[in-house]
C-alpha cells in the first residue's frame, strides 16, 4: 500500500476504536433518537391540527412527562408495597413446584426420585450465583448514581432533536458521498418507518398484557395482582424472554394455594398472548417489525455483549434499525448488483 492508503488505514482504526470507546454515549444517543422519533410523530399530528410546532412539541413533551408521573405517583407506591411480598412468594411457589414433582416422579418410579436432586440441593448450588449477585450489588449502588445524569442528558438529547432534528439529518447525510445521499435519506425514512411501528406495538403490547393480566388475576383472585400484572407489562418490553419471565412469578404464587390454579395461570396467560397477536395487534397495528424470532434472539445477545444490560433491552429497536441499513447497502447495493466479470 502507498502511503495514503496506510494513512486512510490509520485513520479508520483511530475512528474505529473511538467509537467503540464512547460506544454508552452512542447508544445513549441512538434512545434519545428513539424517543425523539415518537414524539415527532405526535407533533405533527399536532401541526397538522393547527397548532405552532413550538407549541406542538411542548404539549407532547408536557404529555409525556404528565404520564411519567402518573405511573409513578398512581402506580408505583402501591407496585413498591406489593413486590417485597411478591419476592418472599416466588421462592416458596417454586419450592413447592419441585416438591410436587418430586412426588409425581416417586409414584411413576421410587428409585427415581433418589437420583433427583433435592430443595436443599438446589439451593446450595444456587447459593455461588447469589453471593456473586450481592457481592456486584455495592458496585451497582454506585452505578445507578449516575442515573440521574444520565436521564438529564437523555431528556436534553432529546428536547434538542426534537426541536429542530433537520440539521441533525442532514449533517449525518453530509458525512456519506454525495452520489449516495438520496439512498441515506431513503435509509433514514424507512429507519423512521420502522422505529414508529416497533413504539406502537411494543406500547400496545405492554398496555394490553398489564391489563388483562390484572383483570385475570383478579378473577382468579391471586395475590398481589396488581404487582404481578405490572410486572407483566413490563417484562412485555422484552422480546421473547419476556412473555416466559412474566408467567413465572403468579404460577409460583398459584402452586401455593392449589396445583389447579398454577394449571389455569398457564392457560390463561397463553390465551392472552394467543389473542393479543392473533385478534388485537392485527386490528390495532397495521404496520408491525417483520424480524424472525431467532434473529431477535441473538441480536439481543450480540447488543448485550457490546453494550451490556441496556444494549439488551434497546435490542430491537437497533436489530430494526440495523435491519434497514443491512438490506438496503449490503443487500441492494452490494450482493444483488454484483455481477461476475
Amino acid at each position: 500500500m502507498n502511503f495514503s492508503q496506510w494513512l486512510g488505514f490509520i485513520i479508520l482504526s483511530i475512528s474505529l476504536y473511538i467509537l467503540w470507546q464512547i460506544r454508552q454515549l452512542l447508544l445513549l444517543f441512538f434512545t434519545a433518537v428513539v424517543i425523539a422519533n415518537g414524539l415527532n410523530h405526535l407533533v405533527k399530528w399536532f401541526q397538522n391540527k393547527g397548532i405552532r410546532r413550538i407549541y406542538g412539541i411542548l404539549i407532547s413533551v408536557g404529555l409525556l412527562l404528565t404520564t411519567l408521573v402518573s405511573f409513578f405517583w398512581l402506580i408505583v407506591p402501591p407496585f413498591t408495597q406489593q413486590f417485597p411480598e411478591l419476592i418472599q412468594l416466588v421462592p416458596q411457589g417454586i419450592e413447592q413446584l419441585i416438591i410436587s414433582l418430586q412426588e409425581f416422579v416417586s409414584k411413576l418410579d421410587p428409585e427415581l426420585i433418589q437420583d433427583l436432586p433435592n430443595t436443599q440441593e438446589i439451593t446450595q448450588q444456587l447459593q455461588p450465583l447469589v453471593n456473586q449477585i450481592a457481592g456486584q450489588g455495592l458496585s451497582v449502588f454506585y452505578n445507578t448514581l449516575a442515573i440521574p445524569l444520565s436521564l438529564l442528558l437523555l431528556l436534553a438529547l432529546t428536547l434538542m432533536l426534537l426541536a429542530n432534528p433537520r440539521p441533525y439529518r442532514q449533517g449525518f447525510i453530509r458525512l456519506f458521498p454525495s452520489f449516495y445521499r438520496q439512498k441515506v435519506d431513503n435509509i433514514l425514512y424507512q429507519c423512521d418507518e420502522e422505529l414508529q411501528g416497533w413504539l406502537l406495538s411494543v406500547l400496545f403490547d405492554m398496555i394490553m398484557i398489564a391489563l388483562l393480566s390484572f383483570l385475570g388475576l383478579l378473577i382468579l383472585r391471586i395475590p398481589l395482582a396488581l404487582a404481578q400484572a405490572m410486572l407483566a407489562g413490563l417484562l412485555t418490553f422484552i422480546p421473547n424472554i419476556g412473555y416466559l419471565l412474566s408467567v413465572i412469578p403468579p404460577i409460583a404464587i398459584a402452586l401455593l394455594e392449589s396445583p389447579w390454579k398454577s394449571i389455569i395461570v398457564i392457560i390463561f396467560y397463553i390465551s392472552i398472548y394467543q389473542i393479543q397477536i392473533h385478534f388485537l395487534n392485527p386490528l390495532i397495528i397495521h404496520k408491525k417489525v417483520s424480524l424472525l424470532p431467532a434473529i431477535i434472539l441473538l441480536s439481543q445477545l450480540f447488543f448485550w455483549i457490546i453494550f451490556g444490560v441496556l444494549g439488551f433491552f434497546l435490542a430491537l429497536p437497533l436489530a430494526v434499525v440495523g435491519k434497514v441499513w443491512f438490506k438496503e447497502i449490503l443487500i441492494a447495493d452490494i450482493l444483488d448488483s454484483w455481477y461476475p466479470k
